[in-house]
Parts: C-alpha cells; sequence; structure tokens
C-alpha cells in the first residue's frame, strides 16, 4: 500500500489532508456539477406547462394530475433506490438513474393525449429518484456531521442550480422550437453528466485504501451509528428510522415544505401567465427569479449551522418557515401583472425556501450506514406531498374560477405547521 493510500482520517478531525481530502471533495463537486442537469429531465414540464395546455388542450386538473403522477413516481423510487444503492453501488445507481431517466423523457415527447404523456412521465420520476438518495448518501460516506451542513449546503445550490438551469434552458427551448424539443434534447446532458461523474467518483474512502472517519460517539448520529449490524441487514434501516418519532416528525415537515416548494414551482408560471397576462417570455423572465433564490440560500445557511450552531439544524430551518410564510401571504394580494414585484417576492420567497436544513437533520438521524435510506425515506414524504398538492390545487383553481389568492394563503398555512413541528425536533 502507498503511502498516499495508507492516510487516515481520525476520530474528531474535521480537517482532512492529503488523499482523503481530495477524494471527499471529489464526490462532493462532482456530484454537484452533475445534480446541475438533473432537473432538465425531472422537471421540464412546469416551464413548459402553457405551451403544453394550449397544444394538448389540458385543463388545470389534467396538468395536477401529470403533476401529480411524476411527483409519486419519484416519491415511490425513493422508497427503494436509496437502500438498493446501500446494497450494490451509490454511483451506479445515480448513473442508471439518470440514464433512465433520459429514455422516458424522450419517450414523453411523443405523447398526445394525458396518458400518453402521463405514464411514462410518471416512471421518468420513478427512475429519477435514483440519482438522490444515493448521491446524498455516497457524499455522507466522505463527509462527518460537523461538515456535513456546508457540504449538503453546496448540494443545495447546486440543486437551486438546476432549477435555474432548467428555466432558462428548458424554457428557452420550449419557446424557441416546442415543448417536444425540451423534453428530448436537453436531458442529454443529464446522461453525459452523469457517466463523467461515474468516472470521477468512488463509493467510500475503502475503495481507495483509506479509512472512514469517525463520529463522536456521543452524539446523536454517533450512537445511529453504532447501530447493530443485524438493524443494517434487510429491511431493518426502515424499521428504525420509521419507528424515530425524530426522523418521522423531520419527514412530515419535509413534506410541508414540498407543498411549497413544488406548489409555487407548479403554478406561479400560469399564475403569472393567466392572471397577470404576462406573455410566455415574461413568464418564463419573472419565476426565473424563484429558483435564483433557491440556488444562493442553501449554503448559507449550511455554513450558518455548522461554524455558529454547532451544527444544529432546526433554527436555519424554522427561520426558513417563517419567512417563506410571511412572503407567500404578501404573494396572495400583490397584483400579479407587476413583473417586478412578482420577481422580487419570488427571490426572497426562494431564498426563505432553501434555508432548510432537513435533508442534513435526516441524514443526522440515520448516520451515513443508513444515509441513502434516510434520505429516500424524507424525499419519499415529500414527493407524497408534493404529488398531492398537485391535485388539490388544480381542482380547486378549476371547481372555483381560479382563486389565486387561496392557494397561497394554503401554501403560507403549512409553512407555519412547520415551524411549529420541527420545534419539537430537538438533536
Amino acid at each position: 500500500m502507498s503511502s498516499e493510500q495508507s492516510q487516515t482520517l481520525p476520530a474528531g478531525n474535521t480537517s482532512p489532508t492529503g488523499a482523503y481530502n481530495r477524494w471527499k471533495l471529489r464526490a462532493l463537486f462532482a456530484f454537484a456539477g452533475f445534480y446541475l442537469f438533473v432537473y432538465m429531465g425531472r422537471f421540464a414540464l412546469w416551464p413548459a406547462a402553457p405551451i403544453i395546455r394550449e397544444d394538448l388542450s389540458f385543463t388545470h386538473v389534467e396538468i395536477g394530475i401529470i403533476n401529480a403522477v411524476l411527483l409519486w413516481g419519484f416519491g415511490a423510487g425513493d422508497l427503494v433506490h436509496g437502500r438498493m444503492a446501500e446494497a450494490y453501488g451509490l454511483r451506479l445507481w445515480v448513473t442508471l438513474g439518470a440514464i433512465s431517466t433520459t429514455a422516458l423523457a424522450i419517450t414523453t415527447s411523443f405523447a398526445t393525449n394525458i396518458w400518453t404523456f402521463a405514464i411514462p412521465w410518471g416512471l421518468a420520476g420513478f427512475v429519477n429518484a435514483a440519482v438522490w438518495a444515493p448521491g446524498i448518501s455516497l457524499i455522507s460516506q466522505w463527509w462527518p456531521r460537523t461538515e456535513r451542513g456546508r457540504a449538503l449546503g453546496v448540494v443545495g445550490v447546486a440543486a437551486g442550480g438546476a432549477m435555474l438551469t432548467m428555466w432558462l434552458v428548458t424554457g428557452w427551448v420550449a419557446s424557441e422550437w416546442g415543448w417536444r424539443a425540451a423534453f428530448r434534447y436537453p436531458p442529454l446532458l443529464m446522461a453525459g453528466a452523469a457517466v463523467i461523474y461515474f468516472l470521477l467518483v468512488r463509493d467510500r474512502p475503502a475503495d481507495v485504501g483509506l479509512e472512514p472517519y469517525a463520529e463522536d460517539p456521543d452524539s446523536y448520529t454517533g450512537r445511529a451509528e453504532a447501530a447493530s449490524s443485524k438493524q443494517l441487514k434487510g429491511f431493518g434501516p426502515y424499521k428504525a428510522l420509521l419507528t424515530n418519532w425524530h426522523f418521522v416528525a423531520v419527514s412530515h415537515v419535509k413534506g410541508l415544505e414540498n407543498v411549497v416548494r413544488y406548489g409555487l414551482t407548479t403554478w406561479v408560471p400560469l399564475y403569472y401567465f393567466e392572471e397577470g397576462g404576462l406573455s410566455i417570455e415574461s413568464t418564463v423572465l419573472v419565476t426565473v427569479a424563484l429558483p435564483v433564490g433557491y440556488l444562493i440560500a442553501p449554503l448559507v445557511s449550511g455554513y450558518i449551522s455548522d461554524r455558529f450552531m454547532a451544527s444544529q439544524r432546526r433554527p436555519m430551518t424554522m427561520a426558513s418557515a417563517i419567512i417563506s410564510a410571511v412572503v407567500l401571504v404578501i404573494i396572495a394580494f400583490a397584483p400579479a401583472g407587476n413583473e417586478f414585484l412578482g420577481a422580487g417576492l419570488l427571490l426572497v420567497g426562494g431564498f426563505a425556501m432553501s434555508l432548510t436544513l432537513v435533508a442534513a437533520t435526516a441524514v443526522d438521524i440515520g448516520g451515513r450506514h443508513m444515509a441513502g435510506t434516510a434520505s429516500g425515506l424524507l424525499d419519499a414524504h415529500g414527493y407524497a406531498y408534493a404529488g398531492a398538492q398537485a391535485l388539490i390545487f388544480s381542482v380547486i383553481l378549476d371547481a372555483s374560477g381560479s382563486p389565486w389568492e387561496i392557494v397561497f394563503l394554503a401554501m403560507a398555512a403549512t409553512r407555519l405547521v412547520s415551524a411549529g413541528i420541527i420545534w419539537l425536533v430537538r438533536i
């Protein structure tokens, strides 16, 4: 074994050097770079929704059904992909998920009615879930709790960047060449990035002859990682997590967050297009402020948590909930035709939403050995709620003459409920 391979990361060392440092940074930034392209294969419907609705004569309810099928498909995938990747290979699962998503997005581009659209799009959601929980698990193999807030903050920035990239690229392709082109060509970038990711990273330090980090055995995460090997076999991680009330509470907070996160991305393009009377180009320019807000907050939140709050996640998640609730109330009553005000509110709202640290909280609870399962279960809750909002809000909009104020006020209420739940989670 070479001197480089024999380097280890002792317990308590949060400033690794040499080979370990290079590999852990590679694991983080390769995933972040890859993730910038992921939403082109998952969320192409959103910026293209006004064009799709006109071309295929979909109602609000049909748009809601298609969104729900995608989101619930992703949630169903979350239930299995994290655990499967822990057993069969983290980077392999990410790569397979990206390539499969690309194939199904292209298949969706040939749709002519709601079912030829919804079925392959729902399957795209299912396989796309393979890129998230396994990727978070891989990062958790290299980054301990004391640094994980910052690491997952980088991932959060990448997710915000992915939304921004998708909104600009997919929106531009859809406006220039139609929605079918938007489903065919941008996802190819995701597949190519996945192959590069696979070549650059390794699942665990042991794969390159390095010793893993050691958590503080007296911390909540350290105790979680002391779980017996029996608990880590088969369905053991599911049982361990779903009987932990802290984890269950955090999972419901994630679900309520997704009511707003995906509620906004689903409905604000239609809101400003229909209620504000904006053109498709102006709608894209106004609503792009939302992913810009998503982009810039996570790194700030993770840094504050790790640097100034001893890696406590609760305060930032509560701040996220309260600030975004206020913004949503303002959006409900602000004039939809005011482009500058709308963009400003979406920017602040997106920033506030991405101050949350529930993803890091879930991994802290499960520890690195159950990180994939924990991330998957957390996200499954999130997408179950996200799919529900797509249906519920679509029915409200179609049945009651588009009462957009009710939609945004309902979102604000869920944020306040989230603040109350996360206040109880003290780990």
